[in-house]
């Protein structure tokens, strides 16, 4: 019998993701779900019956065009030029993806080979280590340390080695919060330019900045044409399930990360892709809404963690918080977590699992604060029974 283990081994310890091991522990125990991102709210009325419109007048129904429909393509870069002032061709500088997820599996399987390095801030969004695995290269952590969790441009640089092939960044940052700012942009693009790197950057929170500016790398000197930025509709209109993302960048890299991507899904989302064109040409009043909401929320949900006693890192982005246990006398966030649900009946994620040296977030809790404000305070009214 064969005993070769059934798991291609770059895979190896790469199981179930702790999202659906947590949202799996949620359902199983009826306790609020703040581990996995998701609004417990759809978005935007106008954009969901722009769907039904897209369903009922066969509009994407079957195959659309495999870099995407025209109507989204333009909506992209419509966007990017509106809020960046960065110009793209809809034609062959934009292609829409099955959610941000797949841009960067495409974006790494296309543009990484056997042997390369990459270097990523840690902790990283799981679905990266995987994705790099998955090429054959080797990704190289950033740690990102509380409290502030900034890079060390320094270190950055000593990182960097004949083998490095691609910098792979996010801001704002999943799950930290951490936002980068103008001259650390500008120091990360003038290393790429050096070491003629390639940069593939997820931007997928771009629009949930609370402090400072969001600023994409890809508008530095030198960027543009070495620069793979990947967008994403569900986090900005909370539609989630769509699963509608986009890559940006010039033409051969886009080429490149297209032929990549026509072997995963082909195409997804058509009906969808109509509705998120309209959803990107939403005004300005939505985007701002939308973040002070969210920014209330932040508020909201940070103060609540304090009073029940965690150490609280607020976010500068994104809709996450991440915490540390140690004023709980704890020290391991994944046991934390796995007992939370039967403790208090709220589900957290550890962010210990998305390091590679686990014991440099050991003690850290990351939770959601993308959910209802009587949701949120519950939870946070049941997380005081841990000082109980």
């Amino acid at each position: 019998m064969n005993t070769r283990p059934l798991l291609n081994r770059r895979l190896d310890g790469l199981g179930t993701t702790i999202f659906a091991e947590m949202s799996a522990l949620a359902t199983a125990t009826g306790a609020i779900n703040l581990g996995q991102g998701f609004p417990d709210t759809d978005g935007p009325e106008e954009i969901r019956e722009a769907a039904v419109r897209a369903l009922r007048e066969g509009k994407g129904n079957q195959y659309p065009p495999g870099p995407g429909v025209p109507e989204l393509r333009t909506a992209i870069a419509e966007h990017q030029q509106r809020f960046y002032d960065l110009s793209f061709d809809p034609d062959t500088e934009v292609l829409v993806t099955a959610g941000a997820t797949e841009a960067i599996a495409a974006s790494m399987l296309a543009l990484l080979e056997p042997g390369d390095e990459v270097i990523a801030f840690e902790p990283f969004y799981d679905s990266y280590a995987a994705c790099i695995a998955m090429a054959g290269a080797q990704r190289v952590p950033l740690t990102l340390r509380a409290p502030s969790f900034r890079p060390d441009l320094d270190e950055l640089r000593a990182k960097i080695t004949p083998r490095t092939r691609l910098l792979l960044l996010n801001t704002p940052h999943n799950p930290t919060g951490m936002v980068l700012t103008a001259d650390e942009l500008s120091a990360i693009a003038a290393l790429a330019v050096e070491h003629d790197l390639l940069v593939v950057t997820d931007e997928v929170y771009e629009h949930l900045v609370f402090e400072g500016t969001h600023r994409p790398i890809a508008a530095l000197p030198g960027m543009r044409e070495r620069t793979v930025t990947i967008g994403s509709a569900g986090k900005t209109f909370s539609y989630t399930g769509w699963k509608v993302g986009w890559v940006t960048a010039s033409g051969p890299l886009v080429s490149a990360v297209r032929t990549a991507k026509q072997y995963l899904t082909y195409v997804s989302a058509g009906p969808f892709q109509y509705a998120v064109a309209e959803a990107l040409r939403l005004p300005d009043s939505y985007f701002d809404t939308f973040r002070t909401d969210l920014g209330r929320r932040r508020d909201l949900l940070g103060d609540g963690l304090r009073a029940a006693g965690f150490e609280v890192y607020e976010p500068q982005g994104t809709y996450f918080i991440t915490t540390d246990i140690t004023p709980f006398g704890e020290k391991d966030a994944y046991a934390f977590c796995r007992a939370l649900p039967e403790r208090c009946g709220v589900v957290a994620v550890p962010n210990s699992v998305f390091y590679d040296d686990p014991d440099a977030g050991r003690s850290q809790v990351r939770f959601t604060f993308c959910k209802k404000d009587n949701v949120l305070q519950e939870a946070t009214e049941r997380l005081r029974r841990l000082n109980a």
